[in-house]
Parts: C-alpha cells; sequence; structure tokens
C-alpha cells in the first residue's frame, strides 16, 4: 500500500512498576516538555503496567521520556474513525477478521458523533487495505 504512512499512527508504550505516583513521573515529563496526551489506556500486567498514548509530537516525547529513565518504545497503529453508533466495532472486526487479521488490542474515544479507534494487529499493511476499502481509515 503506498501510503501507508497517511493511515499510521506512532504510539508510545511506556513500561511502569504498577505502584502509586508512577502515572504522575511519566505525565510530569509531558507536562514538562508541554506535549499534548490525545489518547491514553493502561493496561496492568501485576507488578507492572503499560502506559499506551497516541501525543502531539510523539519523537519529542519519546526522547524525553528515555531521557528521564523511563522504558518506552514507538509501536505503529491504525487510527480507525466510525460513526459512534452501534455496530462500528463489530464492522471493523468482521472485515478485518475476515481476512484473517487479528487485533492485539484496542482502545478508543468518542467526540460528538465520530469515534476514533486505536487498533494494534498482527499485519499492518494487509488490515490498512482492509479498511480503507471500508472507508474508516483515519488520515493523520
Amino acid at each position: 500500500m503506498q501510503d501507508l504512512q497517511d493511515w499510521v499512527i506512532k504510539q508510545l508504550s511506556v513500561f511502569v512498576e504498577n505502584k502509586p505516583g508512577r502515572l504522575a513521573a511519566v505525565t510530569e515529563v509531558l507536562y514538562r516538555e508541554k506535549i499534548n496526551i490525545r489518547a491514553f489506556t493502561i493496561a496492568e500486567a501485576g507488578d507492572f503496567g503499560i502506559i499506551r498514548m497516541v501525543v502531539d509530537r510523539t519523537e519529542d516525547a519519546f526522547n524525553a521520556l528515555k531521557n528521564a529513565g523511563f522504558t518506552v518504545t514507538i509501536t505503529r497503529v491504525l487510527g480507525v474513525e466510525v460513526a459512534d453508533e452501534p455496530g462500528g466495532l463489530y464492522k471493523i472486526a468482521k472485515a478485518l477478521g475476515e481476512q484473517g487479521i487479528n487485533i492485539e488490542y484496542v482502545y478508543a474515544f468518542t467526540h460528538g458523533d465520530r469515534a476514533l479507534i486505536i487498533l494494534r494487529v498482527d499485519n499492518l499493511e494487509k488490515a490498512a487495505e482492509v479498511l480503507k476499502k471500508e472507508g474508516v481509515l483515519y488520515k493523520m
């Protein structure tokens, strides 16, 4: 897919201990650098957690967090925009599933009458092609 980069969102994943104050420490770094968080989720796994987020200045955020001593990675994900109505996620999951594409994780938020869904899939290029045909990719 030629224009895949137009459809890819760079997401930060920050690995932190699951204890009080760690989220504040991460967000303080971003606050000091005037970096805005656009989407955000936390997944816990016992003593540790993964903070996943989309920010307005990914490379700056990555460098600031790395310099502050955090373990951080950048992951390519897809942004999917659908009407905020029943069946939006079903249509996406069905289209990807029919093409054998696994959804590894997803998080979403709504704004007005639209929903933006962040998807990590096992085949980014193929998923982008499928979702582009469905007319739901969010162009960054």
